[in-house]
């Protein structure tokens, strides 16, 4: 019996919760799932240009995990662009390394330490979520 995944750390939430195909309409049944930990190995090995190792720190994962997550997430964004397909980012064995909340009135996400958040500090709304509950499957 293999053992259980263990959770992958996510520092920094992405910024929007997926993107859509210009110029083809009405394809929602062919999105691509893009999982948080695949996005955090994009954005550490490709935008943040860290070796395989730094980014396996980062995401308190062993190398070799780290490049399987690496090459499903390349072939998940490559297969979204050559077909055309809108990816979306949601789900995954994932934990934030701080919490993550995201105002639904100005679209800010903001992160704070203290258990319980209760005011956006961009607008001062009143009606915002946790990211664990936005970019839940």
């Amino acid at each position: 019996m293999p053992r259980r995944k263990r959770n992958r750390r996510i520092q920094v939430p992405p910024v929007i919760k997926g993107m859509s195909v210009y110029g083809i309409r009405g394809r929602k049944s062919n999105e691509v799932i893009l999982h948080l930990e695949e996005y955090e190995a994009i954005r550490l090995l490709d935008y943040q240009n860290l070796t395989q190792e730094e980014a396996a720190v980062y995401m308190d994962v062993s190398r070799p995990t780290l490049t399987r997550i690496y090459e499903e997430a390349r072939h998940k964004v490559a297969t979204a662009f050559v077909e055309g397909r809108d990816l979306i980012f949601r789900g995954g064995d994932v934990y934030f390394d701080k919490n993550w909340y995201k105002c639904n009135a100005c679209k800010a996400s903001f992160s704070d330490y203290s258990d319980e958040v209760k005011n956006c500090p961009v607008c001062n709304s009143e009606d915002i979520i946790s990211l664990n509950e936005y970019f839940s499957d």
